[in-house]
C-alpha cells in the first residue's frame, strides 16, 4: 500500500492513532474523588455461648455502618470490654458467704 491510501487500521482522513470523529466513544467513567460511604464488611460473628464476650462481639457490627476514621473507638471498646471479661476469668468466683452464728435460746436450765 501507498502512504497517501488508507490502510485498514485508519480511515479515511485520520491519522494513525487519530480517533474518527464519525465513530461513537465510550462514555468516561465519572471519576469520584471523594471517599466512599461506610459499607458493612460482611463478617460473620459466631457466638461464643458466654453472654458478655457475645455482647461485645456484635458491639463490632456498629463500626459497618462507620466510616473507617471512625472503627477504631468501636474496637478500642470492644478490646475493653472483652479485656474486662478475661479479667473477671482470672478472679474466680466470689467466696462463698460465711455463716453467721445464731444466739440459741435453751430454757431448760
Amino acid at each position: 500500500m501507498s502512504d497517501s491510501m488508507p490502510g485498514p487500521d485508519t480511515a479515511a482522513g485520520t491519522a494513525p492513532g487519530e480517533i474518527p470523529q464519525d465513530v461513537p466513544q465510550e462514555p468516561s467513567a465519572a471519576v469520584s474523588h471523594e471517599p466512599a460511604g461506610p459499607a458493612p464488611l460482611g463478617v460473620a460473628r459466631t457466638p461464643t455461648g458466654d453472654a458478655h464476650v457475645d455482647a461485645h462481639l456484635e458491639r463490632l457490627a456498629d463500626a459497618d455502618h462507620l466510616a473507617a476514621d471512625g472503627h477504631i473507638e468501636v474496637y478500642e471498646d470492644v478490646h475493653r470490654g472483652l479485656r474486662a471479661s478475661l479479667t473477671a476469668l482470672d478472679a474466680g468466683p466470689a467466696p462463698a458467704p460465711v455463716p453467721v452464728p445464731v444466739p440459741s435460746y435453751d430454757n431448760r436450765s
